[in-house]
């Protein structure tokens, strides 16, 4: 059924290519991505230069994507990048999903906790994502972790909003009604008989907490308050090359192509998995479908 919907093809198509780019780093690119010389800065797409290995020796090689000012190969770190990158919307989506699910089937279900932990959510939604990331960021040391934390927090009261609106509903249906009164478990209920029917928009959520933290990761890297710039991310490739974008477009435009498809990618996945797992939508087209048809 999913399958048939142009939107989750194209994006999962894409994804699938992207991880398989993610996972064969170390093999599709021609270089490692910290290597660089100074004889080989500012190069074209396409142009030959030369690259001191890690021995120590000089080989020749063409950089397919171009160079940067200080001689590092683009396309080996544009393939690098989509690691990074897809790790951070993958980890942020989960721990965003993991704590956001706690805390809404708590408020949903617990009605004396709902006003405290619903204020709280209201209070961090209140200052915008990006203010909360570069200030989880500047807490602590610049890392993988510190990163990913950083943007998971804006998006947990999202997803608490959204399950604790599904759980307000779910729990006056009757088999949670019977279950109360079969006298089951308070944390049974919450997990074994709620939260399995949160499932469909806890997943079209996940892929857009996904895309937004990819964004987000390459914002933060761009501004230079994300990962360490000796990581090569997208947004780093994108800060170090903003200065001579001008003459040396390529800097930019390559790490810039991959962000845009991917978070395209996502969004695509996400737009269908909610055309397919909602019934209003699904009955929608359906109906559509039938007046078309006697039209």
């Amino acid at each position: 059924m999913m399958l048939r919907n142009w939107s989750v093809r194209i994006g999962s198509m894409v994804l699938v290519l992207l991880v398989v780019v993610a996972l064969a780093a170390p093999w599709l690119g021609t270089v490692d991505p910290t290597l660089f010389d100074a004889a080989s800065r500012d190069l074209r797409p396409g142009q030959p230069g030369e690259i001191t290995t890690l021995e120590g020796d000089t080989v020749k090689h063409v950089f397919v994507m171009g160079s940067d000012s200080y001689g590092r190969d683009i396309y080996s770190r544009v393939l690098y990048g989509t690691r990074v990158s897809l790790i951070v919307g993958l980890a942020v989506a989960l721990v965003a999903l993991a704590l956001g699910i706690v805390a809404g089937l708590v408020a949903g279900y617990i009605r004396w906790a709902d006003g405290v932990l619903m204020r709280v959510m209201d209070g961090i939604m209140a200052i915008p994502a990006i203010l909360i990331a570069i200030a989880v960021v500047a807490l602590w040391r610049a890392s993988l972790t510190s990163v990913i934390l950083a943007i998971a927090i804006p998006e947990i009261p999202r997803v608490t909003r959204l399950v604790r609106s599904l759980v307000l509903t779910i729990r006056e249906e009757p088999y949670v009604e019977a279950a109360v009164a079969l006298g089951t478990s308070t944390p049974k209920i919450m997990f074994g008989h709620i939260l399995p029917n949160t499932a469909a928009p806890l997943l079209v959520q996940g892929t857009y907490i996904c895309a937004f933290a990819i964004l987000l990761e390459a914002i933060l890297s761009f501004l230079g308050v994300g990962l360490p710039p000796d990581i090569p991310t997208w947004g780093n490739i994108m800060a170090e090359g903003r200065v001579q974008f001008v003459a040396y477009p390529h800097n930019v435009f390559f790490p810039g192509i991959f962000l845009a498809v991917t978070v395209l990618a996502v969004n695509m996945l996400g737009d269908g998995l909610r055309d397919t797992l909602d019934p209003k939508m699904t009955q929608g087209r359906v109906r559509t479908q039938v007046l078309d048809e006697h039209a």
